[in-house]
């Protein structure tokens, strides 16, 4: 795998709609990304710490690419995810991180951890990767 691929996909994910409004930043590696979101209060449930989805966003994405970062070729898809929560946040910095620890032909398992600034976990996941039949094209922002 080439870093331009690694880069391309990071530039995907910065210009996916829905990412202007959860603001995270990705750095992809073969096998491995760390995503960083900043907590905010918009992202809080009624008990005011972070809503659980926003948890899963973290983790599915740090996962989903570390298994994207492996084919280069066309758009992966999360087909399961399981996750924990381990314990709330309210301030500072979400920080997660996917790392793809198993591979066959038609699939992808990746892990993904949640740390927050302070280095506590609070959250850890597996996700399920299989290849689609989408390309990884210009047009869905897989550029430099």
């Amino acid at each position: 795998m080439g870093s331009d691929h690694f880069r391309k996909l990071e530039m995907m994910y910065a210009g996916a709609p829905i990412n202007g409004f959860f603001d995270p930043r990705l750095s992809v590696e073969e096998g491995k990304t760390e995503l960083r979101m900043t907590v905010r209060q918009d992202f809080f449930h009624a008990a005011g710490a972070t809503h659980g989805s926003v948890y899963f966003k973290a983790m599915d994405d740090a996962a989903f690419f570390a298994a994207n970062s492996l084919v280069e070729d066309v758009f992966v898809l999360t087909t399961s995810f399981n996750l924990h929560l381990f314990r709330p946040i309210s301030a500072g910095e979400m920080i997660a991180t996917g790392t793809v620890v198993g591979q066959t032909r038609s699939v992808i398992v990746a892990d993904s951890v949640i740390h927050d600034a302070e280095g506590k976990q609070l959250a850890r996941g597996t996700g399920t990767f299989v290849r689609s039949r989408m390309p990884l094209t210009e047009e869905m922002g897989y550029r430099l």
